[in-house]
């Protein structure tokens, strides 16, 4: 990729600002088949758990009219599986690799990105602290800045990569909370996770999953991860990777000017598996059109004034 599309995000260097999101990617093996995964800015993984987990009971998935519910509930190999036979496949595409740890503890919490680390084939752990959708961990770990705050020490000080802390929109108080996980040791922030939602079939008056609840994902929810990306933009000055209903380059151009560094592409690839290459290409484009030169001048654009002349010149400072 060319030099105008390079970025950096906690020291990590990326060929594009473009990756793909936990749990919509899986591991993978599947995407390989349709794309080039070395393409890509960087990888972020299914989540792994200390141990084997089998997940939530199905159904699991369901489709609304603008996003999708999940209800996997974390299910995964475990990290032995993991470390094994998973990273060092996917790390032999060289591209930055981002694990997504999970658990049901802080100690395992930190046990994970201890090994993970140890790994030497991640170059950065992103803690999953806000999932939606299973009982006993997931949301609580990010229900109050203590709670947060002191998972992200407990792991920090077992882990010698950059730390990205993925966080929920459904925060009474997302600045404080991002400040609160920036001053105990992130490097940076996942913004954001899906939003606890559920949907219920009328003619059998039952929940439709089967876990009752899930996480909402998809454009629906694109406003909601937007406006989460910005508020932290103007309350830290660690980076942000902006994530939620990213469903083509607009919305990911979007994120960027909200004060996202780099961008992970989520729900739409169950519907096109090209689509963050052509995020990729969308965001080229734009560019070139615009005569911007690097992609970093378009970080926190909306924040400055945006474009010179009625938004058509070039970036402030872009010289």
């Amino acid at each position: 990729m060319e030099a105008g599309l390079r970025t950096e995000l906690a020291g990590i260097r990326m060929q594009n600002p473009v990756m793909v999101c936990s749990g919509t990617w899986g591991n993978g093996r599947e995407y390989a088949e349709w794309i080039d995964p070395g393409a890509l800015g960087g990888i972020i993984t299914k989540s792994v758990t200390l141990r084997p987990c089998p997940g939530n009971p199905p159904p699991r998935i369901w489709e609304t009219p603008s996003g999708m519910l999940n209800s996997i509930g974390l299910e995964n190999r475990g990290l032995a599986a993991f470390l094994e036979e998973d990273l060092p496949w996917i790390a032999g595409f060289g591209v930055p690799v981002f694990v997504n740890v999970a658990g049901f503890s802080e100690e395992e919490y930190a046990e994970v990105a201890a090994e993970v680390c140890a790994s030497g084939l991640a170059a950065a752990v992103e803690l999953n602290i806000s999932c939606p959708n299973v009982k006993k961990g997931g949301l609580h770990f990010s229900s109050s800045h203590e709670d947060a705050a002191r998972m992200v020490s407990r792991v920090r000080e077992r882990a010698d990569l950059p730390v990205f802390v993925k966080l929920s929109p459904r925060l009474n108080d997302l600045k404080g909370m991002c400040a609160a996980v920036a001053r105990a040791g992130a490097d940076g922030l996942s913004l954001v996770n899906t939003i606890p939602a559920m949907s219920i079939d009328v003619e059998r008056a039952v929940p439709r999953l089967g876990n009752v609840t899930g996480g909402l994902s998809g454009p629906a929810m694109h406003p909601v991860a937007v406006l989460a990306v910005w508020e932290a933009y103007q309350s830290v000055g660690i980076p942000i990777v902006g994530m939620g209903g990213i469903w083509g380059w607009e919305d990911a151009v979007e994120m960027i000017m909200a004060g996202a560094t780099a961008v992970a592409v989520g729900t739409v690839n169950f519907v096109d598996p090209g689509a963050p290459l052509a995020v990729v290409e969308g965001i080229r484009g734009f560019m070139t059109r615009k005569g911007v030169a690097r992609v970093g001048e378009l970080v926190g654009l909306a924040h400055r004034g945006g474009f010179r002349d009625e938004g058509k010149g070039r970036a402030p400072g872009s010289g």
